[in-house]
């Protein structure tokens, strides 16, 4: 045997499980197809945001969670409809995660030196039902480091394992099948690389070497998900969300291209759920790119108004930061805009200094750097937007401004083939929601949702502009960008038990093949169901990946 365990992934998922596995004296082989400047994968990219039901930060901010309320927000997101199949164990991950973030995983996380934000942020606020989907309350929790910081202290054991002669990094080896061998996964075989320098997430180069393959008592795949391959996207998008768009902007980097799903069926793995994902709609073309087609989304407050392609206001509940796949669902299948593949912020100067943060670690350096005095200075204290959404503000090619709506309307239309935006109708809509402004009270939903979430603390000091007309100079000038369709994230996946064990197309555990992170549906092969609550990805692949590393050292004992 080459190692007791392979781990064919090295990002935050199997960094945990070779964590988990090493830590216990298991001889670890981790492969990778990327270099070792890419240890970590999408996650290192990521926002770092992490769902916590009735966290110390919570308590202090004031607000009243709970394990029951965040579990009936859960299954209401989900939708859990294929109970005696797909969803026979997707819905038992489910509750055990939610009963992991209500319990242990805060004081797990502070075990791993990985502290938050003292803001919750409030994401994913729903359809405006109470049993449907959405967060009842903030729970997003932001790590300082962002997702390079949840990543670092598994990158920092992988390397001391490997420095103490448990673990193995074979980076540059892509996995082309898995060896299971009467029902026993028994190793890899696949494809050497050749060396490649180029920086994290830049894309590299897929000439073949050599050939390998490698023998152990288990294999983990944490392989990841679909994001950059915008065919096997295409091929599974579902058709309750419309048509898929023609152009997508990239979410992810070039290396998460679902390669190990096929593969892992080819073995007899049972994938499930394939029809489910999860894309943004707040899209915007990278001024810098790193990867190809690099996109980069944003996190909105909940106060820009949200129009169409052909200029019409999107109705409630599909306001900014409320719910993703249900404004997804309208634009792709409404008949007259579903041809277009994009639609429209329009906000003041004002909102983007106060409600607009970008996703992404390299978005903002001041929470990567754990700079919490440059934090306050900058997001609290300081005027104007943050230094990354002002950069996308005067560079990037899907932001105009303008210091009236004519002005503003016309430069929206050069951004497009063909003008399709009315200036006077998209005038009206707005003077009609700066009417619902001049009291307290108001019809609109989208206005009553501003001073909801005011009455939250965090909002009112650090998200959320103080409520006022959109069209009034002295908040000017008028911005208007242009929205994309961004993937990211797929939903299901491989089929595993709550020991994190892949099924087998009978339902039954293939000997020594264990799966997680995204590969798996972050558990169960779709533990999301159709909808997430934010803040889910990471802490799957932490709870995921922790169950399969635990699991195979025990295997292998």
């Amino acid at each position: 045997m080459d190692a007791d365990v392979i781990v064919v992934g090295a990002g935050l998922a199997g960094l945990v499980a070779a964590h988990e596995l090493t830590s216990k004296g298991r001889r670890v082989a981790l492969v990778d197809q990327e270099n070792a400047a890419n240890l970590g994968g999408q996650a290192f990219w990521s926002f770092g945001g992490l769902f916590l039901v009735g966290s110390p930060e919570q308590r202090r901010l004031g607000i009243k969670d709970s394990f029951d309320l965040a579990w009936s927000d859960w299954r209401g997101s989900a939708g859990f409809d294929r109970l005696e199949d797909e969803d026979s164990w997707a819905v038992r991950w489910a509750r055990a995660y939610v009963e992991f973030a209500a319990g242990e995983k805060r004081s797990w996380l502070d075990g791993h030196g990985i502290t938050f934000l003292p803001t919750v942020g409030w994401a994913e606020r729903g359809d405006l039902t109470a049993h449907g989907h959405g967060n009842s309350v903030p729970r997003f929790h932001v790590a300082w480091g962002t997702g390079t910081g949840v990543v670092e202290p598994f990158v920092r054991y992988a390397k001391q394992a490997a420095r103490d002669g448990l673990l193995t990094f074979h980076h540059r080896h892509r996995v082309d099948a898995l060896v299971v061998e009467g029902g026993t996964a028994r190793g890899v075989r696949g494809t050497v690389l050749a060396e490649d320098p180029s920086p994290r997430g830049v894309a590299s180069s897929r000439d073949a070497v050599g050939e390998f393959e490698l023998t152990a008592q288990a294999v983990i795949v944490t392989s990841g998900g679909i994001g950059a391959n915008h065919d096997i996207v295409r091929r599974y998008w579902p058709e309750r969300l419309g048509t898929p768009p023609r152009e997508m902007v990239t979410g992810v980097p070039a290396y998460v291209d679902g390669r190990m799903l096929d593969i892992s069926a080819e073995a007899g793995v049972r994938l499930v759920n394939r029809d489910r994902m999860w894309h943004y709609t707040e899209g915007l073309q990278n001024w810098d790119p790193i990867w190809p087609g690099h996109g980069i989304r944003i996190l909105p407050g909940p106060s820009s108004m949200w129009f169409d392609a052909l200029g019409r206001r999107l109705p409630g509940p599909f306001l900014p930061g409320y719910d993703t796949l249900g404004t997804l669902k309208h634009l792709r299948t409404t008949e007259d805009i579903a041809g277009y593949d994009h639609s429209w912020f329009i906000l003041s100067q004002k909102i983007i200094e106060k409600e607009f943060a970008l996703s992404g670690s390299e978005q903002n350096p001041d929470i990567t750097a754990k700079d919490r005095a440059g934090f306050l200075k900058e997001r609290i204290l300081g005027k104007g937007a943050p230094g990354p959404v002002d950069a996308f503000l005067r560079k990037g090619a899907d932001f105009v401004t303008a210091s009236t709506v004519e002005q503003l309307v016309a430069k929206m239309n050069e951004l497009t083939d063909k003008p399709l935006l009315d200036a006077a109708g998209i005038k009206r809509q707005i003077e009609a929601r700066d009417l619902q402004i001049a009291n307290p009270y108001a019809k609109d939903a989208q206005v009553q949702g501003i001073r909801n979430a005011r009455r939250y603390i965090g909002d009112r000091l650090g998200r959320v502009a103080t409520p006022h007309r959109i069209l009034d100079p002295a908040a000017g000038p008028l911005i208007g960008v242009k929205l994309h369709i961004l993937t990211r994230k797929t939903l299901g996946g491989i089929q595993t038990d709550l020991d994190s064990r892949a099924l087998g197309t009978d339902g039954k555990p293939v000997e020594g093949l264990y799966a997680a992170g995204e590969v798996a549906g972050f558990g169960g092969g779709g533990v999301h169901g159709y909808n997430a609550l934010e803040g889910t990805f990471l802490g799957g692949c932490l709870f995921s990946g922790r169950a399969a590393g635990r699991a195979a050292a025990q295997q292998t004992a």
